[in-house]
């Protein structure tokens, strides 16, 4: 199995450290101050394909997320609020009840997508203590010092800043602002620990006054405590590289000497209409939107996964329609194959298994694999090609093992197929053509509902 690592910048087999047959892994996981949107949920859709495939391959995973419910400035560069006050003020709540609903919003996401939840989820606030230690510990090393504000580290001290991103200190230097006279030895030094004015909710004793841990702290310490000083993969989205990712890697090897993961691998942007997603723009999509514009969570899955994760994906409603209707197809499909009593020769089966083995192996290649699932199911008619694809399945989580017949028995093949031409093309947008066939449906004594899932077709 080879998994591209964004350390060395290339494709590497991958096998765990050790010799052992578990793969520890870390993600990096929510802010939960806010609705979780498409693009976040992308990432995670990621996340989950590749602890699917390890799977596949044989191996344990003991998976770690972090949620993420204080300490996240609305500012990078540690200036700002922390995101949960800023929400709690907003909605006239406390935090914690901010992070509870959120958190529970996010994790019905996970279901409705069919992510897997990793082996350990752990909240920041719970390792308060243990981030305390974490900065005492770099403090004492020399990376860590104290101003006004905070502690903070001293980039100057790790030579190798910038080994994940290329950015270099020299890099960082150029591209810094005149310092604020805030007490910092470099501009681009970030915060380990801030200290918190009074009116703050979210602050805690520790050695410097009350306060409460920066952002970065948070993952490389729970990230120790459940996995080690050095584990097998770190996931997160691309946008985690240059700052919070590379911070980690100092932190860890402020601490340890060691940098903490030895494969990095990260899922790339969600685009919208080819632009950037933001709220400001309106365009950050929540599940629970689509699901109101008739898409089901699986095709938002389906559409997910016909791209590559290290490749940037367009998300648009007429590439919702497409996958809307290819995932039918397919489901369609695999329904002939279900009822059939014929069987497949082996030679055939083995030739799919080995080609799926092969794409999913070579760094997720998820899209071809899904390519070969629709070749395979283009056979003759077989209850072996359908138990095939249900072990494939393991990997693409599409809940294929739940499709059913929607349609009545009693409705005559020429009107399903009317249906479904209607469907290509209002997924083609070509509305004449669609309307020209629900009429001619319609004069037959039938009906086309369009539904979340697909549409139903029933007798007028």
């Amino acid at each position: 199995m080879k998994l591209y690592n964004t350390l060395s910048r290339k494709k590497e087999e991958f096998k765990p450290m050790d010799g052992s047959d578990t793969v520890r892994m870390y993600s990096c996981g929510p802010t939960v101050y806010n609705y979780a949107h498409i693009g976040n949920l992308r990432t995670y859709v990621f996340m989950d394909l590749l602890r699917r495939v390890l799977r596949f391959e044989g191996y344990n995973v003991k998976g770690v997320m972090n949620i993420t419910d204080v300490g996240h400035l609305t500012d990078d560069g540690d200036n700002g609020e922390d995101k949960m006050e800023k929400t709690a003020r907003e909605q006239k709540k406390d935090p914690w009840q901010i992070a509870k609903y959120y958190t529970e919003i996010f994790m019905k996401d996970f279901g409705r997508l069919n992510i897997g939840v990793p082996e350990i989820v752990c909240k920041a606030t719970d390792y308060i203590g243990e981030m305390i230690e974490y900065v005492e510990g770099l403090v004492e090393n020399g990376y860590g010092y104290e101003t006004d504000d905070g502690i903070y580290y001293d980039i100057s001290k790790f030579k190798d800043y910038g080994q994940l991103s290329g950015n270099t200190l020299d890099d960082l230097k150029a591209g810094a602002r005149i310092e604020v006279n805030d007490g910092k030895r470099n501009p681009y030094d970030f915060a380990i620990w801030k200290k918190a004015p009074k009116e703050h909710i979210m602050q805690w004793p520790s050695p410097w006054g009350q306060g409460y841990p920066g952002w970065h702290i948070e993952c490389s310490t729970m990230s120790r405590i459940h996995l080690g000083d050095v584990f097998d993969i770190h996931t997160g989205g691309v946008d985690h590289i240059p700052i919070h990712h590379e911070n980690e890697i100092a932190q860890s090897e402020g601490l340890t000497g060691k940098n903490p993961a030895k494969f990095w691998v990260h899922g790339d942007f969600m685009l919208v209409d080819g632009g950037k997603m933001s709220k400001s723009l309106g365009n950050t999509y929540t599940i629970d939107q689509l699901i109101e514009k008739g898409y089901s969570p699986m095709v938002f899955r389906f559409f997910c996964l016909n791209a590559h994760y290290r490749k940037k994906l367009n998300f648009t409603f007429d590439g919702m329609d497409g996958a809307k209707v290819s995932y039918e197809r397919l489901c369609s499909a695999l329904l002939k194959h279900k009822n059939s009593p014929a069987k497949t020769d082996e030679v055939v089966l083995e030739k799919y298994k080995k080609e799926f083995l092969e794409d999913i192996g070579d760094d997720l290649n998820v899209p071809s694999a899904l390519g070969i699932l629709f070749t395979m199911v283009k056979e003759p008619a077989s209850k072996d090609i359908y138990d095939l694809a249900l072990d494939f399945d393991r990997v693409f989580g599409l809940s294929l093992d739940k499709i059913e017949d929607k349609k009545s028995d009693d409705i005559p093949a020429e009107i399903i197929e009317k249906a479904e031409k209607m469907q290509s093309a209002r997924a083609e947008k070509n509305w004449a053509v669609a309307d020209a066939l629900r009429a001619e449906i319609g004069e037959l004594g039938y009906i086309v509902k369009n539904t979340k899932d697909g549409y139903t077709i029933e007798k007028k």
